[in-house]
């Protein structure tokens, strides 16, 4: 019966951010097409000098930049889902939810299985365009970027929510995006490689949560013998405990808040 009550509420709170979704078309154009021009026009213009520091076989930028570009399309979904939170607190229905006799964290879960599922969406869509950079999907690859495009999607929509749930304006909410969440994508090693060990790039990607997903979307796309699943367990292990930690946190906030 607890279960019920938990899941419930959390269901209809994830089926009202995909309806709202849905009906809200220029949130699929913002948040496919910025990362397909970025991926089109940054992979064009740096693929004639780009060049695997690690050596071994070549691999183009529009190659090396997919995965990256992944990641931006769930970066943005995960953005454009919890700016809803600012929009919901402005029009009371926010307030309604907590004044309902509702677990905070049956709250919490259902607008990052909202955030998730739009995310995987949104980045399947986008994979349509892998065999233009010459990548291919089997089967096995098709399970193991759900597997990740899940965990990367439920983090990062949690880090959102902790991101927007305080504040009272959109203004505030894109300058954060603009300070945090960007710099966040672009030192995962998404758009180059992560530098060698003896640079401070290097250990500010080793903390960086968004580098791991990145990882792990990264070794879908490889082969067995190039060690990907290590590499991939490694990556779904750390993203899988930060969707824990993001979790925890957001419940921590909506139970604060439902108190004052």
């Amino acid at each position: 019966m607890r279960t019920m009550y938990f899941w419930q509420p959390a269901l209809a709170l994830w089926e009202r951010e995909v309806v709202r979704f849905l009906r809200q078309r220029n949130r699929i154009i913002g948040a496919l097409a910025t990362p397909m021009i970025f991926w089109l026009l940054l992979g064009s213009g740096f693929n004639p000098s780009f060049r695997v520091p690690t050596g071994g076989d070549s691999v183009s930028y529009l190659a090396y930049f997919f995965p990256g570009s992944l990641a931006l399309i769930i970066l943005f979904t995960a953005i454009f889902s919890t700016i809803s939170v600012i929009e919901d607190r402005r029009e009371g229905f926010l307030q309604g939810v907590l004044a309902a006799p509702v677990d905070p964290g049956a709250i919490v879960m259902g607008k990052l299985l909202g955030g998730t599922t739009l995310s995987i969406l949104q980045a399947a869509v986008f994979c349509a365009l892998g065999p233009l950079a010459g990548l291919h999907f089997g089967f096995l690859q098709i399970l193991m970027l759900l597997a990740a495009f899940t965990l990367m999607g439920f983090s990062l929509t949690g880090l959102g929510l902790m991101l927007a749930w305080p504040m009272d304006s959109t203004q505030g909410f894109h300058a954060i995006m603009n300070v945090f969440l960007l710099p966040m994508w672009m030192l995962s090693g998404a758009m180059f490689p992560i530098p060698p060990e003896s640079t401070v790039l290097y250990w500010i990607s080793l903390c960086n949560p968004v580098s791991y997903g990145v990882t792990a979307i990264r070794a879908a796309f490889g082969s067995p013998a190039d060690g990907v699943f290590s590499a991939y367990g490694i990556g779904m292990g750390v993203s899988a405990l930060f969707c824990a930690v993001m979790y925890a946190g957001c419940s921590l906030l909506v139970t604060k808040i439902r108190k004052v």
